[in-house]
């Protein structure tokens, strides 16, 4: 072989090795950087359950969006969740909200509880860091003037008024059975915020409020709460408080024989769960509810359920309620074409995000909160639990007073 032919396949050989040496580069820089999220909830401690629950509907959406293509304006770029526990405190889920920050994240969605969330969002503020609430009820929240900030679902401003504005409703449409009222509920933020409403506004509609009874949030031992609600004797019970507590309530209640008129729940830890009502039918049964709901009619939300269940947990509000924020944080990013946390702010307060299954409004945002949201009203009926208003909605009579 002469010298030139061996020259000239060296040299082919070289070029290409070159070739292939330079093509895997340029398919791994064609894969677009994937957008950090933190996702951040109480997944231990007092709020473990409602934080886990959380936490799943955030990782569903996420699934959901990557598998269908991821963020398209970024050429298909997948979510990545950076997963946080705020150890059902405030200060550790600031704590949190400081790590994703130097993670880079570039919004964070979260963190359930109305006490945490008003750190976590006051964190994020001073980073310029978006920051979707997916529970967190209260209203102080968004009326703070952050600009970070930004909820989809209904504060405990509207779902109180909802839920006594119906409660007068179904008592003058049943005669006016009920007129004393005992409302019990936990301490922190969501628990005294919506007692403290309901108390001022209840009177405007001809109720008495016999007295409002706060509790320690966790509480182990109901019996003399229940032994005070037997002296009063009101016609109406309204707990406003968490999973564990709310059930513990109503289970001691049960045990003690206290019937009221009706047990009228504004955003109760157990009234609308599914889990309460397999664990605990007899007690759950009858109880009305405002809180947060999906839209029954809705294909998209029955099929997610049985997803849910398929993993062998029970469809909850914070499933869907995060997995819909999820959605709405992802619509964002999309819209603003950038994992700029200032264009993604800006994406989240210009929102109409509507391909959704919760029964709201158009979108719209006023100081970070949707002024489309609302709540349902839903009663456990033969062991299920149905929507009773608004009719548009409907599954069921509402059933008031309660059937002894």
């Amino acid at each position: 072989m002469s010298t030139t032919v061996r020259n000239r396949r060296h040299f082919m050989a070289q070029a290409t090795a070159a070739a292939s040496a330079l093509a895997f580069p340029m398919v791994g820089g064609a894969q677009p950087k994937p957008v950090k999220i933190g996702v951040l909830h109480p997944v231990t401690g007092a709020l473990a359950f409602s934080g886990q629950q959380c936490r799943e509907g955030a990782l569903m959406a996420i699934e959901d969006i990557n598998k269908a293509g991821g963020i398209k304006a970024l050429g298909g770029a997948k979510i990545e969740p950076l997963l946080g526990d705020a150890q059902s405190q405030p200060q550790v889920g600031a704590a949190e909200v400081e790590k994703m920050n130097e993670a880079g994240v570039s919004a964070v969605l979260g963190a359930y509880a109305s006490a945490i969330c008003l750190a976590t969002t006051q964190a994020a503020a001073k980073y310029n860091l978006p920051h979707v609430v997916d529970v967190g009820v209260a209203d102080q929240i968004v009326e703070r003037g952050l600009k970070n900030t930004f909820r989809f679902g209904p504060g405990y401003g509207v779902c109180a008024r909802v839920a006594i504005t119906n409660l007068h409703v179904l008592n003058t449409a049943a005669g006016k059975p009920a007129k004393t009222v005992m409302i019990i509920h936990e301490e922190s933020l969501f628990g005294t915020g919506t007692g403290n409403l309901l108390a001022r506004e209840l009177p405007g509609y001809g109720f008495e409020v016999k007295e409002v009874i706060k509790h320690a949030n966790p509480t182990r031992d109901f019996n003399n709460i229940v032994l005070r609600m037997k002296s009063l004797n009101p016609d109406i019970v309204i707990p406003a408080n968490y999973y564990n507590e709310y059930a513990l309530l109503v289970r001691t209640m049960q045990q003690q024989k206290v019937t009221p008129k009706a047990i009228y729940s504004v955003l109760g830890g157990a009234a609308s769960s599914f889990k309460f009502v397999k664990e605990a039918p007899e007690s759950a049964n009858g109880i009305i509810d405002c809180n947060h709901w999906y839209n029954p009619k809705d294909a998209r939300a029955l099929a997610l359920r049985k997803r849910v269940e398929a993993k062998g947990l029970f469809f909850t509000y914070e499933i869907f309620n995060t997995y819909t924020a999820m959605m709405y944080l992802a619509d964002a990013i999309n819209r603003a074409k950038s994992t700029d946390r200032a264009a993604i702010t800006a994406a989240l307060a210009d929102s109409t995000f509507s391909d959704h299954f919760m029964p709201y409004g158009p979108t719209k945002m006023v100081n970070g909160q949707n002024t489309g949201a609302q709540p349902l009203m839903t009663q456990v009926l033969g062991g299920d639990i149905k929507v009773i208003v608004p009719r548009e909605y409907r599954q069921a009579d509402p059933v008031f007073p309660m059937k002894s």
